[in-house]
């Protein structure tokens, strides 16, 4: 078992691609090597494997936090399921986390959201996807430092406000304010529940 997020940057013209590709790069570079592990292809659209279902959500979350700092936004579909055959580019590797990573991602924009899962599992999906679209309400709308807050948190989650607050060269209460306002804990609580229910779900 393994899951594919498969994204594009939105208004992605807006920056010059050095302002994001390499920082983007960095991020992807956390979670595997390239290109087996992850791509960036046709400019602005990408690729990821997260070999654990379970962290695919936070990689999620992740990449829209770095690219929220930058004012821009990305679209991305998280499919779960197998390998059938690993090539030595992502791009032409295939299996059914795959079909269901690109099946997803087609219907985002008629969907009008930036964020759906497919795992196989119509309840999980139906009842994931609900609670993706109502917490993208709070994602899609963080402003940058926001958005900041929420990527230096969620890659070191033994800190404190204080100790973030030291990393982001702000004081506790502002760290506190942007807490509050990216509804990080909320958001943190329906990654908690992906992670607790795609333990049990059969796909």
């Amino acid at each position: 078992m393994t899951s594919i997020i498969t994204g594009d940057i939105i208004n992605s013209r807006k920056l010059a691609s050095k302002a994001w590709i390499s920082d983007l790069k960095k991020l992807l570079s956390t979670k595997g090597k390239t290109p087996g592990d992850w791509e960036i292809y046709r400019g602005d659209e990408f690729q990821l494997e997260i070999s654990d279902p379970e962290e695919a959500l936070m990689a999620a979350l992740q990449i829209k936090a770095y690219l929220k700092t930058l004012k821009i936004n990305v679209r991305m579909s998280i499919g779960i399921g197998d390998t059938t055959h690993r090539a030595k580019k992502i791009s032409e590797s295939n299996g059914s986390a795959f079909i269901r990573s690109g099946e997803v991602f087609e219907t985002l924009k008629k969907q009008k959201t930036t964020l759906a899962i497919n795992s196989g599992n119509a309840d999980f999906d139906t009842e994931m996807n609900l609670m993706l679209r109502l917490a993208l309400t709070v994602m899609d709308n963080w402003l940058a430092q926001s958005a900041e807050f929420v990527l230096t948190a969620t890659g070191n989650r033994s800190l404190s406000q204080e100790e973030i607050g030291q990393k982001l060269g702000i004081n506790q209460a502002a760290v506190s304010r942007r807490q509050k306002r990216a509804q990080f804990d909320l958001i943190m609580e329906l990654e908690a529940f992906y992670r607790k229910k795609i333990k049990t779900v059969t796909l």
